[in-house]
């Protein structure tokens, strides 16, 4: 996995879990790597990914069962999906109009 450094890496291991989940990659009730398999894998220190998992815990993203591990939760693809096409509705989409205008692009160019 590659690391861009304007972002915590925390949220970039977030954003990496939330885009397998919405590819399908990963399925709803399935079980995601431990901590220490998932730091190894991307070469992370667990710690961080620890605090990547408590975030997406608190998110509603994935569960914990005690013992067992992390899963994905069954409604986590309708959370992400919500959450990211608010931001990109409030954030991005704006940012693109902007540019668009500078730059002369008419919208219906674009479609």
């Amino acid at each position: 996995m590659e690391f861009n450094s304007n972002k915590s890496i925390y949220l970039q291991i977030c954003d990496a879990i939330c885009e397998q989940v919405l590819s399908g990659a990963l399925r709803p009730d399935e079980r995601i790597p431990s901590v220490r398999e998932y730091g190894a894998d991307i070469g992370v220190n667990p710690n961080t990914v620890m605090r990547s998992y408590e975030k997406l815990t608190n998110d509603g993203i994935i569960y914990n069962r005690r013992g067992i591990g992390y899963f994905i939760c069954p409604d986590a693809r309708e959370i992400i999906l919500e959450v990211q096409r608010k931001d990109f509705l409030e954030n991005e989409l704006p940012l693109i109009l902007k540019r668009m205008k500078l730059l002369g692009i008419n919208p219906a160019d674009v479609l």
